[in-house]
């Protein structure tokens, strides 16, 4: 008798463990809305055509074919609000303040004017440059990729919405 309880235990045992492995399939419902869920972020990319400025022959045309972001922004509790302007080159995004002030001082010491912004979703933006002109913007954009290669090969310009 102990043996066919001893038996019929071992199976529970056995198929209880068993049905406890998590099926591929699971992973990949997982997958696909998790990608869903990012594909269908609010996330604005706003692109003009391309403009050149008359200018004389000696220097390039600048264009303004750049892609930026566009979100509503603000400055972060402490800063100047004064210094962000229409487009900002944006080298971090943080939801750590810690993490977003650290990158802010590291900048300042590089001798940037770094300002922290916050959009609507409370994501620190550390920017350290901000114009009213899309190539002026453009063009410091890529100073700091060349200057910080590869760290801020990633850096973005922001264009302000009011």
């Amino acid at each position: 008798m102990n043996k066919i309880w001893l038996f019929g235990a071992s199976m529970c045992m056995v198929l209880a463990l068993g049905s406890c492995k998590p099926k591929q399939s699971a992973y990949k419902a997982a997958y696909e809305q998790a990608k869903e869920k990012e594909s269908t972020a609010p996330v604005e990319v706003v692109e003009e055509e391309e403009v050149v400025e008359e200018v004389t022959p000696v220097s390039k045309p600048r264009t303004s074919n750049v892609s930026t972001r566009a979100e509503r922004i603000n400055a972060a509790q402490g800063e100047d609000a004064s210094r962000l302007k229409r487009y900002s080159v944006v080298i971090g995004s943080f939801k750590n303040k810690t993490n977003a002030y650290a990158l802010k001082e590291r900048m300042q010491n590089d001798g940037y004017n770094a300002v922290l912004g916050e959009n609507e979703q409370g994501m620190l933006r550390v920017i350290v440059a901000s114009f009213n002109d899309k190539a002026d913007a453009a063009d410091s954009r890529d100073a700091i990729k060349a200057k910080y290669a590869p760290n801020f090969h990633d850096a973005w310009i922001l264009e302000r919405k009011y």
